[in-house]
């Protein structure tokens, strides 16, 4: 009664019909004082009136539809839920046989992701966790409230392990949760061998099993895939019986010829199926006429393409301004997109080779200033240090090594007086060094890469000549064969895979300091320019990372550079990435992969 009063009393003192009549502003006229106009907008009207509404529903009040779940009740206002949730949007204006219901029933949601919702639809707030985030999941993608389903997504990619990311996967696909459904995929490539030893991975189904075996992107050794596949058919006899279709997704040809033999031609599971033993003749041919390998082409003999491995990139040794040789390193984060100093080597090394294999990295030989070095140290990121193992049997800087079948090859190089064509072969488990065959040509300043099952080895110089040449070392035969040379004559280049495609960038053709990039495509063997680099980059190195090609470091023909450029396969282009903090280029590069967290 006292509200009405006061309002009473205003409106016998302030009357707008009144005023509007008695006073009249008079403002200059002309054209354009008359188009002039002023157009006021208050920014935090929506977010304000929200915020009264939800104040409105508190108090139960002008509420027009109740939703019920479970024998739990909340009101709403049938205006913001059609705003603000796309389900409702649909219900309410489509003229369904809910849109003048006052009360509506909803199934399959969590009667509290339901209310968790409803509130975010009044507030645009919404507090996920651990004990709600599956529920809300389901929840937001029923109600095809995509935002919330992609924080959802989001908190769990974050807390993704070995022992949860297969009932994710399962989840996301019901849900048609696309992205989260390919993050899931990804992890399991990456972790695979973790994956493969847990409870959920045994529980899959033969359809599920051989869907994640047949993938190009395992991160993993084809005996590591092949002992997953025993395993899970062992958890039950009646599996036996689809042995032979899971066997096929496994890659055999990839096999060494020893483990085939020991391993695989002796597993009574093999031996007693026709099928099976159809697969293990089929490897077994591969490996005894390597010249008919061309007919026997096929998914099996292709090895696996990792094309989204991400990883810390290191980068060690190099160049200062002046050119003297750095015990440095530095690592760059792709998540933080950042790069800062990491454990430096115990020994100064310039034009050093570098090689990941287990998850560490290893430093060989290269130039302390004074000498060639036949020095090799290790770098174990768990421990984050450096540890000195076996030197090479030869001193060589400008050398080049990669690693494959749990061995690194280390070729060519300069030892002070000539360029090389000495091979070794580094045995880890052993500490142990070998001198294999040599190369066809002596080559310094080339470029060495695992690829196809091979190693290969691109460009380079004599000393005289400078070569566009490539040959390559098969691992079972114990040979080096020419193969298709490159367009372009380069030493002191980048070379990395990726995609299945093999890169090489930059370098120096003998007269000039280059930026183009050729990528060779083993299907059809022809080489190909892509996109050249913003820079030109001698004494560049080039890794894989991300799904994407790093250019590091290098020498332009007056300065080394510090800088970084990212190519994408996809749009062909090349861009600038946050430069080196500690180096001025001529750095070896290694791809160490994120390590899966702890399991809690």
């Amino acid at each position: 009664m006292e509200l009405e009063t006061m309002i009473d009393q205003q409106n016998m003192t302030f009357n707008p019909a009144k005023l509007h009549s008695s006073i009249k502003i008079p403002f200059p006229k002309s054209s354009s004082i008359e188009s002039e106009y002023f157009v006021y907008n208050q920014s935090d009207l929506f977010s304000q009136s929200f915020s009264v509404i939800e104040g409105i529903r508190r108090m139960g009040k002008l509420c027009d539809v109740t939703l019920t779940v479970d024998n739990m009740s909340f009101s709403a206002h049938r205006i913001v839920l059609a705003a603000t949730i796309p389900y409702f949007n649909a219900m309410f204006t489509h003229n369904m046989i809910e849109s003048t219901q006052k009360d509506i029933v909803i199934h399959g949601i969590d009667p509290e992701a339901l209310e968790a919702l409803i509130n975010f639809a009044y507030s645009s707030r919404i507090s996920i966790n651990i004990n709600n985030v599956q529920s809300l999941l389901i929840g937001a993608s029923y109600l095809q409230l995509k935002w919330v389903q992609n924080a959802c997504a989001t908190f769990i990619k974050e807390r993704f392990h070995q022992n949860n990311v297969l009932k994710v996967r399962t989840l996301a696909d019901s849900l048609g949760c696309y992205g989260l459904l390919a993050d899931a995929n990804r992890y399991i490539a990456q972790y695979f061998p973790d994956i493969s030893l847990s409870e959920d991975f045994l529980n899959l189904n033969i359809s599920e099993i051989i869907d994640i075996v047949y993938k190009d992107e395992l991160q993993a050794s084809e005996e590591q895939v092949f002992e997953a596949a025993i395993r899970w058919v062992k958890q039950e006899k009646s599996r036996q019986e689809c042995f032979s279709q899971l066997l096929a997704a496994v890659r055999l040809p990839l096999l060494s010829p020893h483990y085939l033999a020991d391993r695989v031609a002796t597993e009574e599971l093999i031996r007693s199926s026709h099928e099976c033993r159809d697969l293990l003749d089929e490897a077994k041919d591969y490996h005894l006429m390597p010249e008919r390998r061309i007919l026997l082409q096929s998914f099996r003999t292709r090895p696996r393409c990792v094309s989204y491995i991400q990883g810390h990139i290191y980068a060690v040794g190099g160049l200062t301004k002046s050119g003297d040789s750095l015990s440095t390193v530095e690592v760059y984060n792709p998540i933080t997109e950042r790069w800062e100093l990491a454990e430096a080597m115990s020994i100064l090394r310039s034009r050093v080779g570098v090689a990941v294999l287990n998850n560490k990295l290893y430093a060989f030989g290269g130039y302390n200033g004074i000498e060639r070095l036949s020095s090799v140290e290790v770098f174990d990121p768990k421990t984050k240090s450096w540890n000195i193992v076996s030197p090479m049997h030869r001193k060589r800087s400008a050398l080049g090594a990669a690693a494959l079948n749990d061995r690194i090859y280390v070729c060519g190089g300069f030892d002070g007086v000539s360029s090389l064509n000495i091979v070794e072969c580094y045995q880890p488990d052993l500490d142990r060094w070998t001198i294999i065959t040599p190369m066809q040509k002596h080559r310094s300043a080339g470029g060495v890469v695992a690829f196809d099952g091979y190693i290969y080895i691109l460009g380079g110089h004599d000393g005289l000549s400078i070569f566009d040449s490539v040959e390559r070392y098969d691992t079972y035969t114990g040979q080096w064969l020419s193969v298709t040379p490159m367009l372009m004559k380069r030493c002191r280049l980048g070379v990395a895979t990726l995609n299945g495609k093999l890169y090489a960038c930059g370098g120096y053709d003998g007269s000039t300091f280059l930026q183009t990039v050729e990528e060779y495509d083993p299907q059809t063997d022809k080489w190909r320019f892509v996109a050249s680099m913003n820079v030109t980059r001698s004494r560049v190195a080039l890794v894989a990372n991300a799904g994407k090609l790093w250019a590091i470091g290098g020498y332009d023909g007056f300065l080394n550079l510090p800088t970084v450029e990212v190519y994408d396969p996809k749009a062909d282009c090349w861009m600038f990435a946050a430069s080196m903090c500690a180096h001025e280029g001529g750095v070896g590069v290694g791809v160490i992969p994120i390590q899966e967290p702890e399991v809690p």
